[in-house]
């Protein structure tokens, strides 16, 4: 009773998250529109930006050559030339806005809006632009080959874990060239110290661990963030993100770690920590947009703003997507 009384209540809050999402919309101005190029089985990737010009040109090369087709962006008030880049790229299609990102559910409403008029029928990537997705496949990491295999095990989802990455050193020191690949200058990351839990209201398993609880919550874990998301969804109408890729609705499609299923699931390389951190970390606890309740996590902005050294004797070295299937990151899954 109480299972049906729990699946009832999660499908009007789907409801309301795509009303939310179609009220939304109207704070997005579009700034580049290419969509009417969009084919049938182009593979989309989503994503919301603010000052990202650093990370922007390895972002999109980097997934241009993964199968990407075609990028759906929303940039949230950038000032750094993010926005006028972004409109100069022939496979981009841009909206932007200046309205609040918390109030946007972190973004997650005006994605939901895009993918409910865009995605329906293709295979959607979201992903922010730290973050570098590596899956089970073969050296060449194409997401088409990737989607071959989930259609034909009848898996609708992807699901990676976000791997938090830093230098050898002080971050202030990790500088990443423009245009350059952050990895070479952030590989390293923590292979063991995760935490597992299986969550029945959404019917996820919730993943935390790495640097950030090692060093930031490890008195209070249950505050660490969330590292289990679901990126990659062969989206039809009607589904919508609830809290960022983390969970999804309707939530039989937040199974993806579930080792009964034998899916492939994937790392995403979360390569935030590099030297800019340091001062958008300042800037971001005085806009106190990242969190719902961003007093409680002044102490963490400070903790990052004082430009911490991740890396012990017992950090790994990152080298290719076979080594994290061997340290049980990810799983190629059992092919049916």
């Amino acid at each position: 009773m109480q299972d049906w009384w729990t699946a009832y209540r999660l499908r009007w809050r789907r409801r309301k998250y795509l009303l939310r999402a179609l009220r939304k919309s109207r704070e997005l101005t579009c700034l580049h529109d290419v969509t009417s190029d969009i084919r049938s089985d182009d593979i989309l990737l989503f994503s919301t930006v603010r000052n990202e010009m650093e990370r922007l040109p390895h972002f999109l090369e980097f997934y241009r050559k993964r199968g990407i087709n075609q990028f759906l962006i929303v940039d949230n008030a950038s000032d750094d030339g993010t926005t006028e880049f972004l409109q100069q790229q022939p496979d981009v299609s841009l909206w932007g806005t200046e309205c609040s990102y918390r109030k946007s559910r972190f973004g997650v409403d005006w994605l939901n809006g895009l993918q409910s008029r865009y995605g329906s029928g293709h295979w959607c990537l979201t992903a922010d632009a730290d973050e570098l997705l590596v899956i089970p496949t073969d050296a060449s990491q194409n997401i088409r080959h990737l989607i071959a295999d989930l259609e034909q095990d009848a898996h609708k989802t992807f699901s990676a874990l976000m791997l938090d990455c830093y230098p050898k050193g002080a971050v202030s020191k990790a500088e990443v060239l423009a245009g350059g690949d952050p990895m070479d200058v952030v590989g390293w990351f923590d292979a063991e110290g995760y935490t597992w839990e299986l969550q029945d209201k959404f019917q996820n398993i919730s993943i935390r661990g790495g640097p950030r609880m090692r060093m930031f919550f490890a008195g209070a874990p249950e505050k660490a963030p969330h590292l289990h998301k679901t990126p990659l969804v062969k989206w039809r109408k009607g589904y919508a993100y609830a809290s960022s890729t983390h969970l999804l609705l309707p939530r039989t499609l937040n199974a993806g770690f579930d080792a009964r299923r034998d899916a492939p699931t994937g790392v995403f390389l979360h390569t935030k920590f590099q030297n800019t951190i340091v001062d958008k970390s300042t800037k971001e606890r005085l806009r106190a947009e990242h969190f719902t309740h961003p007093d409680a996590y002044a102490s963490y902005y400070d903790s990052i703003a004082s430009d911490p050294d991740f890396w012990t004797t017992d950090s790994q070295k990152f080298s290719d997507y076979e080594q994290l299937i061997h340290l049980g990151l990810m799983t190629r899954g059992i092919r049916r």
